[in-house]
């Protein structure tokens, strides 16, 4: 029996004997489905009769590994864990692999995740009349817009950007390049910045590239990005330690969150393929641009708002 035979039962089941609301039973399918997609993404054609504890860790650690955050890493297990009970009962598993699996606490304890409404809060205590206002909008703008790396941040290069296009190419780690979706506020916000702010800095020798310029003439330090994010971070009242990585985060909870696709968001926050890379195949620009349109909080709060 496939997957989505399977799916399809628990489905009836949450919703005809749990009778439980819509959004919820669209919440739990959801989060099963990021399971689907991780076995497809890791080359395991196994049926759910087939899926071991040991499987579902590494779900788990692969979700850890992308930045999720822990608080939505324990949601997805939990519909997780639903689809196995379901399975047990009726009498399609005599043991259940997700049974003593606990609410994820794996690796490195990730930074606190911002919701959509303090990195709103953080984006209007900017002073847009100021020089630093504007270039600060930029870069938060980016960083949440696109899920960079603050050293990605700092050696985005004006030859690299695409705006007419909505796309930055960025230069990750070990030189891998990918294209990264840039949203329309973002754009707008990186367009005045150079249009209006750094057209009067005069760049140093060598640096003339760069998109963002210190008043010397040169790229910003790792040092100054994070000083940058915890001014603003203060000044917004906010009271979680955030530090530019924490956009990064917030960027691939908020898409995963919204239904985004696993695939797609590891692309775009530039990981290595879990598969053989030979075999891993790049998702086109315009599945990429429609992942952000649709999963994106800013791109959904502008499509309300149209």
């Amino acid at each position: 029996m496939s997957w989505q035979l399977y799916i399809t039962q628990f489905k009836n089941y949450i919703k005809l004997e749990r009778s439980l609301a819509e959004n919820s039973i669209e919440a739990y399918l959801r989060d099963l489905k990021k399971l689907v997609e991780y076995l497809e993404i890791a080359q395991l054609k196994l049926n759910p009769t087939e899926i071991t504890t040991q499987h579902i860790l590494d779900f788990l650690h692969y979700l850890n590994d992308l930045g999720i955050a822990e608080t939505s890493q324990a949601r997805m297990l939990s519909g997780v864990k639903g689809f196995f009970k379901f399975l047990i009962l009726e009498d399609l598993l005599t043991t259940d692999p997700s049974e003593l699996i606990e609410s994820p606490r794996l690796g490195r304890k990730l930074p606190d995740v911002l919701s959509f409404p303090e990195i709103e809060k953080m984006l209007a205590v900017l002073d847009l009349s100021r020089a630093d206002g504007a270039r600060n909008r930029a870069m938060l703008e980016i960083l949440y817009a696109s899920g960079l790396r603050v050293t990605e941040l700092i050696s985005l290069k004006i030859s690299n950007l695409y705006l007419d296009i909505g796309f930055l190419k960025i230069l990750g780690k070990g030189s891998k390049e990918r294209l990264v979706p840039l949203g329309k506020d973002a754009s707008k916000y990186l367009k005045i910045y150079i249009e209006e702010i750094r057209c009067h800095i005069l760049p140093k020798s060598g640096q003339e590239n760069f998109v963002f310029l210190n008043r010397k003439g040169t790229a910003y330090t790792r040092m100054t990005i994070f000083n940058i994010v915890k001014e603003v971070t203060e000044n917004a009242g906010i009271k979680k330690t955030v530090s530019p990585h924490t956009f990064r985060h917030s960027f691939a909870t908020h898409l995963i969150e919204g239904g985004a696709d696993l695939r797609a968001v590891q692309e775009m926050l530039g990981h290595e393929s879990i598969a053989t890379t030979g075999i891993y195949t790049h998702l086109d620009r315009e599945y990429l641009r429609q992942i952000i349109q649709e999963h994106h909080p800013r791109a959904k709060r502008k499509k309300n708002m149209d």
